[in-house]
């Protein structure tokens, strides 16, 4: 029973549920009707829905059958109408064909007009169209040839200028054409080319620079020499200062006005040529032989592009190894002065270069750039000229050296480089020039020494005695008031050494000029100098005379007077030092001059030389002795080789008269006591074991003849029988009781 009513509740359901698709059907956009029938063929009742659907379809055809049945009268007096309203169509359609054929007839030729008028119109748009646009791109066109016209011809900064306005004022009104993208994408390539072409000629420029710098050195150091003589010229003449040039300022030398942040010239030209000039002539400063525009562009540029450090950078790293070249001297510098001044020309040249690129541009290179470059040159130019200098054995190179040194040194002093350095290395060099002044003027003493005849000088007219004593201090009233012809004591190397001892005092006051030292230090250098003059130089070569193997007994004497006379002269030496520096030698710290000693100890020296020649001159006489022991002849004369030692001592003490007294006196006390030992030792040598009376009375005739050569008084200033007690012991050996 409750399945029963399950059942057809279920039936009722299934039913409304159909009813209402059909419903959804009839109302429903065929377009969307997919879903609802969906719904139908979920459901399991689908057959049941089939036929609603048939049972619903036959009652809509009734009612539309109804429908036609109660219009069709309607329906057929509707298509006869029709029927007559298409006759009347047709004759309508064929009367407007007509009218289109003869239309269309008729306008051709407007039409074909109206086409030729709507081509022209399109083409005067297109025209209008591309004016406007040309008009556009004619600046662009324009700059862009511009640029490449300054391209070509090398104004590389302008033609950095028109690219900037390229870029930002034209181009970005024009950017969708295809040449535009083609120009915004060349600019950084265009860019690019500037800078290596302005690097380029920066290479150029430096390159140039570098062979140069001698020649811009060379004229700056002649400017400085002109200035030094000018002001030289003003102090010795003050009055005319009012009509001197007025000093160059160090920095005209590049006197080209530049402007700080606009390239100096259009023209790349590097090193200008530049005939020599005479010295008469007015030198040429060094902005007349160089062009500094490519450096001065190239920086421009750089900035302008943002690379300017890189730049600077590029600049300095490339100047800084120019330095190492120019400092680098060559290996025979030291053989001729213009080896120095080319080494020294391209240093000037290098930094009057750097010094006018720091003042001239906004720190392409700063002060503490210029200082390390210098400082590293000083050290190696000091280095250089240590080295170099300590081969020159010319006196004269080396003063010539130092004269281009200090030179060198006011010149760079001019633009500011400290060089204070340099003047105590000169310091240095005159200690070498003092001993290349020593070497030569031993060499010029030696030849003195050497060339002198060590006699006295003649003297036949009033003439040469006046040009005697002036050539050297000699005062002797008795020889003065001697008749002509006469002679003076000493020989021709006296007024000789003395003037040479003058030269070498002028020698070494040269050296001491422009190095800003004080006349004390003068005075001091100067004395120091001759001291070792007399002290090691002329000393050695008197001492090389006296020692020579075939000097004379004469000449030994002839040495002493001259030297007597020379260590008269030394406080006349003394005087003229004092007169050429200004210093009086009471002043403290003088140096005292020791030409005393030296004569001395060259004296001494021959004073011994000659004890001991008159020694070997009685030894080479005794040689001739040939006594017979054994003789018995008695004998009456003294033997000959003692009476010629006897007369060759006579002669020699004859000349010591213009010696010192206790001098001479002392070599005929050492002759007579070596004479006296000499023939003791005959008598006492082994071979002589017994003598004979004979033998012994001629023995005794030459000691008779010797103490009648003391009694003689060869030599004055001996107290009576002073000299005969030489021969004591022999008078005791040979007395016969």
């Amino acid at each position: 029973m409750e399945r029963g009513k399950m059942a057809e509740a279920e039936s009722l359901e299934t039913a409304a549920e159909h009813e209402r698709i059909l419903r959804e059907i009839e109302s429903t956009d065929t377009a969307c009707i997919g879903p609802t029938l969906r719904s139908v063929y979920d459901g399991e009742e689908h057959g049941r829905f089939m036929e609603k659907l048939e049972t619903r379809i036959r009652n809509h055809d009734r009612e539309i059958e109804k429908m036609c049945n109660f219009h069709y009268q309607g329906f057929v007096d509707s298509i006869t109408e029709l029927l007559k309203v298409r006759g009347e169509a047709q004759k309508l359609k064929n009367q407007v064909t007509d009218t289109n054929r003869k239309l269309q007839h008729e306008g051709k030729e407007l039409v074909i007009a109206m086409e030729e008028l709507k081509q022209c119109r399109l083409q005067q748009r297109n025209i209008s169209a591309t004016v406007d646009k040309l008009m556009l791109c004619l600046p662009v066109l324009e700059m862009y040839s511009k640029l490449r016209d300054q391209m070509k011809t090398k104004r590389h900064y302008p033609a950095l200028k028109t690219l900037e306005h390229l870029e930002h004022t034209y181009l970005p009104q024009v950017s969708h054409y295809r040449f535009c993208k083609v120009m915004v994408d060349n600019i950084p390539k265009l860019r690019e080319e500037i800078k290596d072409v302005s690097m380029s000629d920066l290479k150029d420029f430096l390159e140039s620079i570098r062979k140069h710098s001698d020649k811009i050195g060379e004229t700056a150091m002649k400017q400085a020499q002109q200035q030094r003589n000018l002001d030289n010229i003003i102090l010795q003449q003050p009055r005319i200062g009012s009509k001197r040039k007025p000093k160059k300022d160090a920095y005209t030398i590049f006197d080209t006005e530049i402007g700080s942040t606009s390239p100096k010239s259009e023209q790349d030209s590097g090193i200008l040529d530049v005939e020599d000039e005479e010295d008469d002539e007015e030198v040429p400063g060094a902005q007349d032989l160089v062009d500094f525009s490519p450096v001065y562009r190239c920086l421009h540029i750089y900035s302008v592009l943002g690379a300017r450090e890189t730049f600077e950078n590029y600049y300095r790293k490339q100047r800084r190894k120019q330095a190492r070249l120019v400092l680098q001297p060559p290996s025979n510098m030291h053989e001729t002065l213009d080896g120095y001044r080319k080494y020294f020309n391209q240093i000037v040249g290098f930094f009057v270069v750097e010094d006018h690129i720091l003042h001239t541009t906004q720190g392409l290179v700063n002060r503490a750039y210029i200082d390390e470059l210098w400082e590293m040159a000083l050290s190696k130019t000091i280095a250089a000229l240590r080295t170099h200098s300590s081969y020159c054995s010319d006196p004269n190179l080396v003063l010539d050296l130092k004269n281009l040194i200090v030179l060198f040194a006011d010149t760079l002093q001019v633009y500011g480089f400290p060089v204070n350095q340099l003047f105590d290395m000169l310091l240095e060099i005159r200690d070498q020039y003092s001993e290349t002044l020593l070497k030569k003027w031993s060499g010029i003493f030696r030849n003195i020494l050497d060339s002198d005849n060590y006699s006295p000088i003649p003297v036949t007219s009033e003439e040469i005695y006046k040009k005697v004593v002036g050539q050297f201090p000699f005062q002797d009233t008795e020889l003065e008031k001697q008749p002509f012809p006469k002679k003076f004591p000493f020989s021709e190397f006296v007024p000789k050494v003395y003037n040479q001892i003058k030269e070498f005092i002028y020698a070494c006051l040269k050296f001491s000029e422009d190095l800003h030292l004080s006349s004390t230090e003068v005075d001091d250098m100067i004395r120091k100098s001759t001291n070792l003059l007399l002290t090691r130089t002329l000393s050695s070569s008197l001492q090389n005379v006296i020692k020579r193997k075939n000097i004379g007994l004469t000449e030994l004497v002839q040495i002493i007077i001259n030297t007597t006379h020379l260590e008269k002269s030394c406080k006349y030496l003394e005087e003229f030092i004092t007169n050429i520096t200004n210093v009086l030698p009471e002043t403290v710290h003088t140096t005292k001059l020791y030409g005393t000693t030296t004569f001395k100890d060259a004296r001494h020296a021959a004073e011994e030389e000659i004890y001991t020649n008159l020694n070997q001159k009685i030894d080479q006489f005794l040689q001739l002795a040939d006594y017979d022991w054994m003789t018995g002849d008695l004998g009456n004369k003294a033997s000959d080789y003692l009476v010629d030692l006897i007369a060759f001592l006579r002669s020699t003490f004859a000349v010591f008269t213009h010696l010192p007294g206790k001098v001479a006196q002392t070599a005929c006390m050492s002759a007579c006591k070596h004479l006296a030992t000499s023939l003791m030792q005959l008598l006492l040598e082994a071979e002589v074991r017994q003598l004979t009376l004979g033998a012994l009375q001629q023995f005794n005739l030459d000691v008779r003849e010797c103490e009648q050569f003391a009694r003689s008084g060869p030599v004055p200033g001996f107290q009576e029988d002073t000299l005969q007690l030489a021969f004591i012991d022999l008078r005791q050996v040979t007395t016969f009781p």
